[in-house]
């Protein structure tokens, strides 16, 4: 059946009546709407997300300099809830004027700075320690190509196919055709290179792998968007899954995954913050 037609009106105006999941946040406007200071630590940096893919790219990455140890990258992390509107307090727009999660205090020298936008994060750690990011132009090259496309075609998995497959308030056939004909077209991207190279950048460990693993991971696991695994017959993507479960399996993953998690049914996979590795005592890292 085709979608009813719709009519845009000569000037646009917000309809939160009719938004879907998140729309009683979502406003066309930035900006803080309290008042309300962040909470801080004493390491050198702070982290203020939550575990959504975007999210888990920070607390990986910090992971994996701590399990390289690179005791400067200790970090505390705090939950913000962006299903509560956490993310427009004062205290979070003044380090993301953005409003969106994750967003990093760098509080490692004698000034503290902001650093908003997992992207920038990763490349800001990667440059800061040394670590995961090649010295040579051509290597370094690649591995940012990769990082970057992850930041352009991650809006088209979660915002595109994610919200109209299984957070709108009605299905529509045509964007939902449309962001899964693009989801599946990014994952026979990934996959073909994978099928070329061990990590998606060439034989080494990178954050290009940093950035794309929590946006690929879940629909191999099955656990994004109700079925979407499903429905994109991700299965057929031999080589993601290989890549996939190879990086599921180092533990620095196992625990950057489940840092800010604060939903499921045990609350052994949670942490709402993390201040040292003592906090990952009595916790399940599968």
């Amino acid at each position: 059946m085709a979608d009813p037609t719709y009519t845009p009106p000569e000037v646009w105006s917000s309809d939160t009546e009719s938004g879907g999941r998140f729309a009683n946040i979502n406003r066309p406007t930035s900006g803080a709407r309290e008042d309300k200071a962040l909470p801080s630590g004493n390491n050198p940096f702070q982290l203020h997300s939550l575990a959504t893919p975007n999210g888990v790219k920070a607390t990986i990455m910090l992971e994996e300099l701590l399990e390289k140890g690179h005791t400067g990258a200790e970090y505390d992390a705090y939950t913000v809830n962006i299903g509560e509107g956490e993310q427009f307090s004062s205290g979070f727009v003044a380090i993301n004027p953005n409003s969106k999660i994750p967003a990093l205090i760098d509080a490692s020298g004698d000034k503290p700075f902001r650093v908003f936008e997992s992207g920038a994060i990763l490349v800001h750690l990667a440059e800061k320690f040394g670590e995961f990011l090649p010295s040579d132009p051509a290597g370094r090259a690649e591995v940012l190509s990769w990082v970057f496309w992850q930041v352009g075609t991650g809006p088209f998995i979660g915002g595109g196919f994610g919200h109209f497959y299984a957070y709108a308030p009605e299905k529509y056939e045509y964007p939902i055709n449309r962001y899964a004909m693009e989801t599946k077209r990014i994952f026979d991207v990934a996959d073909k290179q994978l099928g070329k190279t061990r990590f998606l950048a060439g034989d080494e460990y990178t954050i290009a792998d940093i950035a794309n693993f929590p946006w690929l991971a879940p629909f191999v696991f099955g656990v994004i968007y109700n079925e979407a695994k499903t429905f994109l017959s991700i299965d057929e993507y031999k080589n993601v899954a290989r890549w996939v479960h190879e990086i599921n399996a180092r533990p620095a993953v196992k625990r950057g995954r489940i840092v800010n998690k604060v939903w499921g049914d045990d609350e052994a996979t949670q942490m709402r913050e993390r201040h040292s590795a003592a906090d990952f005592e009595g916790k399940k890292l599968g």
